[in-house]
């Protein structure tokens, strides 16, 4: 019996990824896609789905949101406490992955994952909306929770503990770096006939790029 899903197919054609049109470095090239997916009004051009393991070797997945690119690697904030967290913890090795249907383009990172300075994770928390900062007080995430009141509860407590003042940062929440040791940049092709590159890191912090079949 075929499923409804088994049909659904679109066939790439928008554009192609050439060696010669590579960055030297696989940041400023994740960078340079990245600008593109933002100037074409790509639905969260930062969202990128985050894969880690836990003690037992289960693989778990989310979309959490990049929030800097620098020569370290990738930044994005969670609760330290929450599943991910834990997850780090326990293994640092991590995989992220972007997705821009609009440009019919993904990226492939894999890498290992660190804590982030608390003085960076401190001006990150300073400039987030107040109620976000509330909400990352209020929220025990991944924990269970009775119902949807027990949150409202919560937040309104904090909401009216620090009722005009400045939110400090939980220390449970912060920053976390994905320091990348390769990188796959896929450009979808006509025919299945994708574009795939990868850069490896090398000794010395050389990058060596070599193309993959689709």
């Amino acid at each position: 019996m075929q499923s409804k899903f088994s049909n659904i197919r679109n066939d790439y054609k928008r554009l192609s990824l050439r060696r010669d049109n590579l960055e030297g470095l696989p940041l400023l090239q994740l960078k340079k896609w990245l600008e593109e997916a933002v100037e074409t009004e790509h639905t969260e051009p930062t969202a990128m789905t985050l894969a880690t393991v836990d003690a037992t070797g289960q693989p778990s997945q989310r979309v959490v949101l990049l929030k800097d690119i620098s020569d370290k690697g990738l930044t994005f904030f969670t609760n330290y406490l929450s599943k991910k967290g834990q997850h780090i913890d326990f293994s640092p090795k991590a995989s992220v992955n972007f997705f821009w249907a609009m440009l019919e383009r993904q990226v492939r990172l894999d890498g290992v994952v660190k804590k982030i300075s608390a003085k960076e994770s401190d001006a990150y928390f300073a400039s987030r909306p107040r109620e976000s900062q509330i909400g990352a007080w209020a929220s025990p995430q991944s924990e269970m929770v009775q119902d949807s009141a027990y949150l409202n509860k919560m937040y309104r407590e904090f909401e009216e503990k620090f009722s005009g003042m400045e939110i400090p940062r939980p220390a449970r929440w912060g920053g976390y770096v994905l320091v990348p040791h390769r990188i796959e940049f896929w450009q979808g092709r006509p025919g299945r006939m994708h574009d795939r590159f990868v850069y490896q890191a090398a000794k010395g912090g050389e990058w060596d790029i070599f193309r993959l079949a689709p």
